[in-house]
């Protein structure tokens, strides 16, 4: 799949209401977000359905997270000047400029160039789409065959430092330093835990396990992202007759669990298969891991009658 840095000449980016060629849509080297990271993205995908053309996956709760990201960092609607259905037809649009029939969306809102320091509250407001090809985030094989994790020795910032339900720029300087750690140590992703040693998240993932045939996943009252897929599988499971808990526990549980899984836009369902080097389960895919990665594949495809609102569907 074709990578971001590697857009083609005529690709075209949305940036402030118009559809421009990527190549002309360049920033000022005063841009406020690229020198303090204030501001706030999502990553939306959208897939080829099975019965043809194409659906953007949830396309208005993300829409919805980014201007409640945007809330969070005291940036107001009458800054940014789009609505939310606007900002989700510019996502629609920009897939359909650059013919993608699935792919990867990025909407960032940012503040531009104009007064410098922190304290800076003039600064325009700047909303940008951008839309790529991308296939599986933790590699093809690792949503078959699972990916190997490790704790990372970054801990997750406590309530009291971040902003944890903001999907925010600068934020994610930590899941940048433990994804580096994690490959750099062999491994495909990293898992963080919080000041109290409780687990949280991955670096750009929620984190599930299966124990006993009950699904378990740590609360949203914990320093966590309210992740659109993690509500999108906890959904189906209960569809199917799966037991869902959210409640708090350590690494060692996680050890010990029967199967562990990780949920994310770009991450889909991907199975663990190790943790610090400890097999997890059978070292597989685990047979709930597959029925809700099965069923969420369903959903994204348009498969799935009972959820054919979570499709914003086009035509390339």
């Amino acid at each position: 799949m074709a990578s971001p840095d590697a857009a083609t000449p005529e690709a075209k980016v949305w940036i402030d209401g118009e559809l421009v060629a990527a190549d002309t849509a360049k920033l000022s080297h005063l841009t406020h977000t690229f020198h303090y990271g204030l501001g706030a993205f999502e990553g939306i995908r959208s897939y080829k359905l099975t019965q043809g053309g194409s659906g953007v996956f949830r396309l208005k709760e993300h829409i919805e997270r980014l201007f409640a990201s945007c809330h969070l960092v005291t940036i107001t609607p009458e800054q940014i000047g789009y609505t939310v259905a606007q900002v989700s037809q510019a996502c629609v649009d920009t897939l359909k400029a650059n013919n993608l029939d699935a792919g990867y969306l990025r909407p960032v809102i940012f503040l531009g160039a104009g007064a410098m320091g922190i304290g800076a509250t003039t600064n325009p407001v700047r909303t940008m789409v951008a839309a790529w090809e991308w296939g599986a985030y933790l590699g093809d094989e690792g949503l078959t065959q699972g990916i190997d994790a490790c704790v990372s020795s970054y801990s997750r910032p406590g309530h009291a430092s971040t902003l944890s339900k903001g999907k925010l720029t600068g934020q994610y300087i930590n899941s940048i330093l433990a994804k580096r750690e994690a490959l750099t140590n062999g491994f495909a992703e990293a898992i963080l835990l919080n000041e109290s040693g409780l687990v949280t998240e991955a670096s750009g993932e929620n984190l599930f396990m299966v124990q006993n045939g009950v699904v378990v996943t740590p609360p949203l009252g914990m320093n966590i992202l309210a992740g659109i897929t993690r509500a999108t599988v906890m959904q189906l499971a209960r569809e199917r007759g799966i037991a869902v808990e959210e409640r708090a526990f350590a690494r060692d549980e996680l050890y010990l669990a029967d199967e562990v899984f990780m949920t994310g836009t770009a991450a889909e369902v991907t199975p663990v298969r190790s943790i610090d080097r400890r097999r997890i389960g059978g070292g597989s895919r685990g047979p709930i891991t597959a029925q809700l990665q099965a069923a969420y594949f369903a959903a994204v495809k348009g498969e799935d009658p009972a959820h054919g609102d979570w499709l914003a569907t086009y035509a390339v």
